[in-house]
């Protein structure tokens, strides 16, 4: 499996691992919108990413990779709100967090190279 295959694959099963411990939340209004909330940073990067990869041009490109790194970014928020709110989830989010920064600093990486290379 090449590179573009694995990330697109990371990204898809980390948006199912977020979907399924936002599925464990205690039921509360505030969870349900934070969760909502995260559930929607989290399922875009990999739908952005994917649209990267048809992009029609290197600035397009640029641009949505761009939109990945900002969704990602949204997601460790909603992350660390979540943890300050509800320290039990802790060790469920753990995991996320990892998986979130090290995609970020793919992302990031990309970026700094994409922008050395204009």
């Amino acid at each position: 499996m090449d590179q573009t295959q694995q990330l697109k694959e990371r990204y898809k099963k980390l948006a199912i691992a977020i979907i399924l411990m936002v599925r464990k939340l205690p039921v509360k209004q505030e969870f349900k919108i934070l969760g909502a909330q995260l559930i929607r940073s989290a399922t875009s990067p990999g739908a952005n990413y994917r649209a990267a990869c048809r992009a029609k041009s290197a600035k397009d490109f640029l641009n949505k990779i761009k939109i990945v790194e900002e969704e990602l970014d949204e997601t460790l928020y909603w992350l660390e709100i979540i943890a300050e709110l509800h320290p039990e989830a802790k060790t469920d989010l753990k995991p996320l967090w990892k998986e979130t920064n090290e995609l970020l600093a793919i992302v990031v990486a990309t970026l700094k190279k994409l922008r050395t290379n204009e």
